[in-house]
């Protein structure tokens, strides 16, 4: 199985502008990114940019880039670009904004694909009361199996009878994607739809389309960097 990591980096963001540049003691978002994905078992690891001030950063640090147009809607959409003409069986989805995440999980994303009925994998984490009732923090429900019913951010599942949200049910989600590569091809060409316009979440266009998401559970826990503050969350648990 031949493996790839591709991260797309894209400039503009707007609640933190050039966030794949930002400076978190002394290296920036998507130098953390490349290295987690070197220190994988991937064959081939990418950065895939709008922006030639990103380019130029990563070939700084000796690592692989390459520009891609500026107008994909979304991450998975120039990952897509990126790995249409490349000769790769999986490829993982890493964003820029997951500084601490441990390779060992993105192995554990290409693990999943032994399995022939995994078309696309995805991480989980467990929840928290306060983040079952925020917003930002998207939420996942899953079968036996352990593929995903839905996403939300909407607080899913909903007790009923009240109580605690239990480990075993409640599930946060962690934005890192594999996918096998005709897989992501056929997703990328389809138009969004309605349940994805409506949660502004892509994952469901997955769904709606008929295809299985699998989801691995972890017990990585790390602000995402999306804004200032979690910059500043991040800066005080890098070592």
């Amino acid at each position: 199985m031949k493996k790839a990591v591709i991260i797309p980096a894209r400039y503009s963001s707007s609640r933190l502008p050039g966030k794949p540049l930002r400076i978190l003691k002394g290296k920036p978002l998507v130098q953390y990114a490349y290295e987690i994905a070197k220190n994988t078992s991937a064959h081939i690891v990418l950065v895939a940019t709008d922006d030639k001030r990103i380019l130029e950063t990563v070939k700084s640090f000796g690592g692989e880039a390459v520009l891609t147009s500026p107008y994909h809607p979304s991450g998975s959409d120039r990952v897509a670009e990126a790995i249409k003409d490349m000769e790769v069986d999986v490829v993982v989805n890493l964003q820029c904004d997951e500084p601490l995440l441990e390779p060992r999980l993105i192995d554990e994303l290409f693990e999943a694909f032994k399995n022939p009925k995994v078309e696309i994998a995805t991480l989980i984490g467990p929840l928290s009361q306060e983040e079952w009732k925020d917003p930002h923090v998207v939420k996942v429900v899953r079968d036996k199996e352990g593929f995903a019913l839905y996403f939300s951010r909407a607080p899913i599942p909903y007790p009923r009878d009240g109580g605690e949200v239990k480990k075993e049910l409640y599930w946060r989600h962690i934005g890192v994607y594999a996918y096998r590569k005709e897989t992501l091809l056929k997703i990328t060409s389809l138009p969004p739809s309605p349940l994805e316009l409506e949660e502004k979440l892509e994952q469901l266009r997955f769904l709606e389309n008929g295809f299985k998401i699998f989801t691995i559970s972890s017990n990585y826990r790390s602000p995402s960097v999306d804004t200032e503050d979690d910059l500043r969350k991040v800066m005080e648990l890098l070592p």
